[in-house]
């Protein structure tokens, strides 16, 4: 009896993976449209991973990786007993929160008050305006933010000029720095991350409009009742993923907007990670900052997506 119970369950498991390989061999051309992505992701994300190792090494280039003599967590030790330990994750901390209180509930504002406006030509010129700064190299905006917040001829600082007032020099004030990174983050950015807010609102049930005007609601209850109940899915994904990268500031902006003036509140864990592991060829000690951060943001993103899980709205998984 025991034999054929074996034997059957045996068949079961074959013919359903006969089953699944005929489902792929029917949609062939989904699984070669989502190859390339898939490999650019296994190639540059999953392969490098193997050199996680030389943070926990005294790493040597000759002798390779696996070479190199075992340090145990003599890196990690040495970034949390360091001077910049406590400096470098304040100020991570301190621009990642405050993005996070001021810059994402804007791209959330401009989508629902777009989706108000009927005039296409009106909400077209809008969009372009906003996704523009986008499209613009971190160079080249890091160069408009410096040449508009010059002290002698920025536009800022002509301003204040005509009202009267003394120019201010915003780039050599240290706490001013996260305002301009944050700020400017907005400017840029706020255009192009409300696209995934129009993609949703545009996907509400028309019947609830309808229903909406019927019960007399004005445009303010409309998108109360309505608008934001419709996207609070995704505000909630994009949410828990913010909150997964928020040990990480972008390096590009931070590296060029920091001067020897602002560097006590522009010294972030990305900049550190670069001056260490490029500048002084501390490549141990680099990887053993950056995987600290990894794993911060990693156990950040599990636990914001259970509490979210937890009170049943979406989640990751």
């Amino acid at each position: 009896m025991k034999v054929v119970q074996a034997k059957s369950v045996r068949a079961m498991g074959t013919g359903q993976v006969r089953t699944k390989f005929r489902k792929v061999l029917s949609n062939y051309e989904l699984y070669l449209f989502v190859l390339p992505a898939l490999l650019v992701i296994v190639i540059f994300h999953y392969i490098p991973m193997y050199g996680i190792q030389i943070a926990f090494k005294d790493f040597i280039a000759t002798k390779g990786i696996t070479g190199s003599p075992w340090a145990g967590f003599k890196h990690f030790e040495r970034f949390f007993s360091s001077y910049y330990f406590t400096n470098v994750i304040t100020n991570t901390l301190r621009i990642s929160v405050y993005a996070m209180i001021v810059a994402f509930p804007i791209p959330i504002i401009l989508a629902l008050l777009l989706n108000e406006v009927k005039s296409r030509y009106y909400k077209r010129l809008v969009q372009t305006v906003t996704y523009a700064p986008h499209f613009i190299s971190m160079v080249v905006m890091a160069g408009i933010i410096i040449s508009f917040l010059s002290p002698s001829s920025g536009l800022i600082n002509q301003f204040i000029k005509a009202l009267g007032m003394k120019p201010i020099a915003f780039m050599e004030k240290a706490s001013m720095f996260p305002s301009m990174y944050v700020f400017s983050g907005i400017w840029q950015n706020a255009g192009w991350n409300s696209v995934m807010y129009f993609a949703a609102l545009s996907s509400i049930d028309t019947e609830l409009y309808e229903s909406a005007k019927v019960d007399g609601c004005t445009r303010l209850k409309k998108i109360w009742h309505v608008d934001l109940p419709g996207i609070i899915p995704m505000i909630v994904i994009l949410l828990i993923l913010n909150c997964g990268n928020i040990m990480t500031v972008g390096f590009e902006k931070a590296y060029l907007l920091q001067n020897n003036l602002n560097i006590e509140t522009s010294e972030v864990i990305s900049t550190y990670v670069y001056k260490a592991g490029l500048q002084r060829a501390e490549y141990s000690f680099a990887t053993a900052v950056g995987l600290f951060n990894s794993i911060i943001n990693f156990i950040l993103l599990i636990t914001v997506n259970s509490i979210a899980k937890k009170l049943g709205q979406s989640s990751l998984w």
